[in-house]
């Protein structure tokens, strides 16, 4: 790979705090890619109540043919809040939004490689144990994971 590639393990790590960091060295480093892998083991804070009854509004929210659409594969909830946290509307927020890749479980390509942690983002900093996976969030919304 001729770019510089940072990949990170989703795994336990709370959605808004590993987004804000992801979108923040996106910006900041232009060139560098970032590959986010385990994205259905990534955390969302709150009661699981809460979390379902928020993700289920933003899914209904908006007609069908016209939008917002709002994704419900974990992968693509990750990358949706990341492009949230960017300008993406402008040039420089698209070429940082063009340079993330997220991915269910880790692909082959990645399975050798370093991974890194985020430690600002990490679950176990909640002083609560109430958190949701975003697999499971994501199954509520009608995804249907593949069984390897």
């Amino acid at each position: 790979m001729g770019e510089e590639m940072e990949i990170i393990d989703g795994k336990g790590l709370i959605l808004g705090r590993l987004a804000s960091e992801v979108a923040k060295h996106l910006l900041k480093e232009k060139g560098k890619k970032i590959a986010i892998v385990n994205a259905e083991h990534v955390v969302i804070s709150g009661s699981k109540e809460t979390v379902f009854r928020e993700y289920k509004a933003r899914k209904n929210r908006g007609s069908k043919e016209q939008g917002p659409f709002f994704p419900t594969m974990p992968d693509r909830i990750v990358k949706r809040t990341v492009r949230g946290m960017l300008p993406y509307k402008r040039a420089r927020g698209r070429d940082a939004l063009s340079r993330l890749r997220v991915y269910l479980g880790i692909p082959e390509e990645y399975e050798k490689e370093k991974r890194v942690k985020v430690e600002y983002a990490n679950a176990e900093r909640l002083s609560l144990a109430k958190y949701v996976t975003l697999g499971e969030v994501s199954e509520k919304l009608g995804w249907v994971p593949k069984r390897r």
